[in-house]
C-alpha cells in the first residue's frame, strides 16, 4: 500500500521556504500548490510527475484486530490514587485480589473480566 508521507513533504516545504510560519491559511494553501507541481521523475519512467507523487512510500500494515472481550495487561497501569478510588468503590479480583473499581470490566493486573 503506498503511504503519503507528510511529514517528509511539510519538512522539506518548511526548510525551503523562509516565510513559512508567517500565515497558517496562505502557507496551507502554498504548500498543496507546491505538492501539485510537476517534477522531474526520479526513476526516470516518466517526463514528469506530481511533486506529491516523490512522497508516497511502499508500507505494510498488519491489520489491527480489537477484541473487547479479553485485555492483556501491559504494566502501564498500576494501582494508583490518581482516579480518586476509595474503599467504597472498590472490589476485589477474583483471580489475582488485586483492588480493582466497582466500575472496572478487567483487572488492571492479571486482565482476568470482572463481570
Amino acid at each position: 500500500m503506498e503511504i503519503f508521507d507528510g511529514k517528509k513533504a511539510a519538512n522539506e516545504y518548511m526548510s525551503a521556504h523562509t516565510l513559512a510560519f508567517s500565515t497558517p491559511e496562505l502557507t496551507l494553501t502554498r504548500f498543496a500548490f507546491w505538492l501539485g507541481d510537476m517534477v522531474p521523475d526520479p526513476s526516470g519512467k516518466s517526463k514528469s510527475i506530481p511533486r506529491i507523487m516523490t512522497f508516497m512510500t511502499e508500507q505494510d500494515f498488519e491489520p489491527v484486530v480489537i477484541d473487547d472481550d479479553t485485555y492483556v495487561p501491559t504494566g502501564a497501569v498500576r494501582s494508583s490514587s490518581m482516579y480518586g478510588h476509595t474503599a467504597s468503590n472498590l472490589k476485589f479480583c477474583g483471580e489475582c485480589g488485586a483492588k480493582a473499581a466497582s466500575s472496572a470490566k478487567f483487572c488492571n493486573q492479571c486482565g482476568a473480566s470482572q463481570d
